[in-house]
């Protein structure tokens, strides 16, 4: 299957209008994989001028069998290209193959998560009845009526490329907003094959669904947030992105869903069975760390640091990375060079800050191509630390050791953010209630495992505002309005 090159733009696969492009490279290989256009202002204001006009001119927003019809045909559609598509995907984000099939987020997951809003849009209840008021010498029946919210642009990060995509996209297109999709720069094709599905295998009418790539984000990015002619912005990166974004969409006071940055954290409970505990600690380096809700700080009792020390070493040499068509490996590259740069600064940070390097913290030597770094374990690290307050966004694991429980929940809600956190123990009933302390959107506990499409994922305190997926996912793309009748 070959990759699409095109902007998606009223209906129409099309150039950018300045004709330029710019190259996709596979992080892997560290090679050029092939073109996508290069999107300017005229081609995001063409964008945000069909979803506009398809918003107020057609029924899109009110018919809602149509709707799931057109939706059940992208679903159909993506399964008919999966395994083309699978590739594509592992290659511009340097995932191992695997992590895009059944094992991880990257391509079929997210696919099958579009069952349910599919199964759900149906019953869902877009008017209920609160019943009669007395209000003023009058009574009154009211009613309270859900409707799509109007234009959003959905504005995607390139960790995990499509099932961003599709986590955003697909409830505001079933709540019956239009949409435009700004694709992050390293993963074009991640969107660009949304446009040509939707051109080739669904009724979606012209104008509802849009796709703009651009190798700098900046400008078209800035444009989509500021113009009153979009109502929302569904934002997922960084929090200092996010801070610009919400800023900007103060000026015309549309709604932003933001979906931010991560240092979570994973208890370790005194009485818990460390050899299972601690395999948990390897997710740090599932797609090379590059995931917000990864916990990266593991927190343990003082007590039991030499038993941590020592096998942590053991188990992180369970990690094998360097073959990307493997199914079986969960670490593959770093995005670019720029990013595995940036990761061996904090390395470099962690050491000078006096946090004690136990393994990893360099490039691996056995590879000669791909941006990776070395799964990598800080001990003796401490809560003011740079490596444990920052998000690194790669396989780097911060140690911090405790003396009581109190002091585990207290240094886990130390952080500006507040998006995930994991606890072990023996007692389940302890463990929720250490979990129920953490202010964080979602926590584990004992190996479980939030992610999935009914489950509201989102962050407390600079972690985000609202939440994606699941019912409160789908309820961010729609207003609220009630209804008062006379009788």
């Amino acid at each position: 299957m070959k990759p699409e090159p095109h902007l998606f733009i009223d209906g129409e696969l099309c150039a950018a209008a300045s004709g330029k492009t710019y190259a996709n490279f596979n992080p892997v290989t560290e090679t050029e994989i092939g073109q996508v256009a290069d999107a300017g202002p005229e081609d995001m204001d063409r964008a945000i001028a069909a979803a506009r006009r398809a918003f107020d001119e057609t029924d899109w927003s009110t018919n809602h069998a149509f709707r799931l019809h057109c939706l059940q045909q992208l679903q159909q559609g993506l399964r008919a290209v999966q395994a083309g598509f699978k590739q594509q995907i592992a290659d511009e984000t340097g995932s191992p193959l695997g992590i895009c099939g059944a094992m991880g987020p990257q391509c079929e997951v997210p696919i099958g998560f579009m069952d349910y809003t599919l199964q759900s849009l149906p019953n869902y209840a877009w008017s209920r009845d609160i019943g009669i008021s007395e209000m003023m010498g009058g009574k009154s029946r009211r009613l309270v009526e859900k409707e799509a919210i109007g234009v959003v642009a959905c504005v995607t990060p390139w960790n995990v490329p499509l099932q961003i995509n599709l986590a955003k996209c697909v409830p505001a297109l079933a709540a019956g907003c239009t949409v435009v999709l700004k694709a992050a720069p390293d993963t074009p094709w991640s969107a660009t094959m949304l446009g040509r599905i939707v051109k080739e295998h669904t009724d979606i009418p012209a104008g509802v669904f849009n796709v703009i790539t651009s190798e700098d984000p900046k400008e078209v990015g800035d444009q989509i947030v500021g113009d009153p002619r979009v109502d929302m912005v569904s934002f997922t990166g960084s929090t200092a992105v996010g801070k610009h974004i919400m800023a900007r969409a103060a000026q015309t006071v549309k709604k932003v869903f933001l979906e931010l940055g991560g240092k979570s954290a994973n208890i370790i409970l005194d009485d818990a069975d460390l050899s299972a505990s601690l395999l948990s600690c390897l997710a740090v380096c599932f797609h090379s760390g590059q995931g917000c809700a990864i916990h990266t700080r593991l927190l343990i009792p003082r007590a039991r640091q030499a038993e941590v020390e020592a096998l942590l070493p053991t188990y992180f040499g369970f990690i094998e990375y360097g073959d990307p068509a493997s199914d079986s490996q969960i670490m593959g590259s770093l995005i670019n060079a720029k990013q595995r740069d940036r990761v061996l600064g904090y390395i470099e940070k962690g050491k000078a800050e006096g946090a004690r390097l136990l393994l990893g913290g360099g490039v691996p030597a056995h590879l000669e191509k791909g941006y990776y770094v070395e799964p990598t374990v800080f001990m003796d690290v401490t809560s003011d630390m740079t490596i444990a307050r920052e998000e690194i966004f790669g396989p780097v694991l911060a140690v911090i050791a405790y003396d009581d429980e109190e002091e585990a929940v207290r240094i886990a809600n130390d952080s500006e953010y507040g998006l995930s956190a994991g606890v072990w123990s023996a007692s389940e009933e302890r463990a929720l209630g250490v979990a129920r302390r953490i202010r964080a959107g979602t926590v584990n506990v004992n190996g479980g495992n939030f992610y999935g499409a009914d489950a509201p994922f989102g962050g407390y305190r600079q972690s985000g505002v609202g939440r994606e997926m699941g019912l409160e996912g789908f309820e961010e793309y729609l207003e609220t309005k009630t209804i008062a009748i006379g009788v």
